[in-house]
């Protein structure tokens, strides 16, 4: 395995491309939550973050118009294992990445498909040289190798790459996450290794991530955080937590990881989650998140807002004709009403998900910016309980 040094030593003899930068601009004194700034080819992200998720290079049911003027996107995700499937790396290739193929010109990032052969626990089998899984669209047979994925992600063409990872489950015994963690941490090497073997196919920086597994094992934890250390990485992402465990433990584990990973490189927590979560995880040094659930919660008639949760589908909406939001900094907050909204939801309407998903990935960036703000006013903390009691409340 290379040390720290040599990892530095063969950066430097990459392609002569600007990397990301990452400032750490202002800490709350009563909290560890952090401001910053990334910079990135496509643009500069301020911290903390949301990253809303399309899987598919695409937010269901939201134009990329809206997602950047309305919702203030600064970073979408995509996903290595759907885009692998379909369309297929020719054709992204062949459109000149994936920011071409989507026109998104703002930064992406790829999650490198390891949480998805985790979900695909029945068709798929792990073993030392990578992860041996059928397609959930064809059954067709294919092969996961830490050298193929990091192929892939240079092929689709991201700004910030993940590397490949086994994703255990929550409740995993000692003994299963201790050999898991050990196959990551050989499949990192492996991830490197090929990074640096291969250059940025679109004329732009590619970044790599690790990430820290362990479940819910503070040893396991620390050891790997203290693991990927070594590869001196513009960041860092904190995987394998929001899957089964008590919301505690998660908490917990994320004080962990961050005690050990570097102040001057920005730390990713992986699929979290619901707005308390990302609000408790800030407090503890998290700067970026993702998750499926604004999304995939408003399809289902479920909205965010700075007074509570809101089940639109509910008949106390009925005749509800204020506006959806008065707070809320999207076109659609302020121009239909909840009794429109929950009517479109009844009648089953498309148009019902376009408007809660645009509303709800609206809310998420505005929180974490409210955060920002109130990190560099140096009142985050008073700012976060307030807003922690209004969210858990059902409207």
């Amino acid at each position: 395995m290379k040390t720290r040094a040599g990892w530095v030593e063969s950066r430097l003899k990459m392609l002569s491309l600007p990397s990301m930068k990452f400032v750490l601009q202002h800490k709350d004194s009563a909290t560890n939550a952090r401001a910053g700034e990334i910079t990135t080819d496509h643009g500069v992200i301020q911290t903390p973050i949301f990253m809303p998720v399309g899987t598919a290079a695409a937010m269901k049911g939201i134009f990329h118009r809206d997602l950047e003027s309305e919702a203030k996107a600064q970073i979408i995700l995509a996903n290595t294992y759907h885009l692998y499937l379909r369309p297929g790396m020719k054709i992204i290739e062949e459109a000149g990445g994936v920011h071409r193929f989507s026109t998104w010109n703002k930064p992406m990032l790829t999650d490198s498909g390891g949480f998805q052969v985790f979900s695909l626990a029945a068709c798929r089998k792990l073993k030392e040289d990578g992860c041996h899984f059928q397609s959930h669209i064809d059954g067709s047979r294919h092969v996961f190798t830490p050298e193929s994925v990091i192929d892939t992600e240079r092929t689709i063409g991201a700004d910030i790459m993940m590397a490949f990872d086994e994703c255990p489950p929550g409740d995993a015994p000692k003994e299963y996450a201790a050999k898991s963690l050990a196959l990551t941490e050989r499949w990192l090497d492996r991830c490197f290794n090929q990074y640096h073997k291969t250059s940025p196919k679109y004329g732009h920086y590619q970044s790599l991530f690790p990430i820290v597994q362990g479940c819910s094992y503070p040893d396991l934890r620390t050891k790997a955080a203290e693991n990927v250390l070594q590869y001196n990485a513009d960041g860092y992402a904190i995987g394998g937590l929001a899957v089964g465990e008590p919301t505690e433990v998660m908490y917990s584990m994320i004080e962990v990881v961050n005690a050990v990973l570097p102040q001057d490189k920005p730390r990713y927590l992986m699929g979290v989650g619901t707005p308390v979560n990302i609000l408790e995880g800030i407090a503890r040094g998290v700067d970026m998140f993702d998750c499926v659930m604004p999304t995939r919660n408003g399809r289902n008639g479920q909205l965010f807002t700075s007074e509570g949760v809101i089940n639109i589908r509910n008949k106390k909406w009925e005749n509800d004709f204020s506006p959806i939001d008065p707070a809320g900094t999207t076109f659609v907050d302020r121009q239909y009403s909840k009794a429109y909204l929950h009517h479109l939801v009844v009648c089953g309407e498309m148009l019902a998900a376009q408007i809660a998903s645009l509303h709800n990935i609206g809310f998420y960036l505005w929180l974490v910016g409210e955060a920002r703000r109130h990190i560099i006013a140096g009142d985050f903390g008073e700012w976060k309980a307030v807003m922690v009691e209004r969210l858990s409340r059902r409207l």
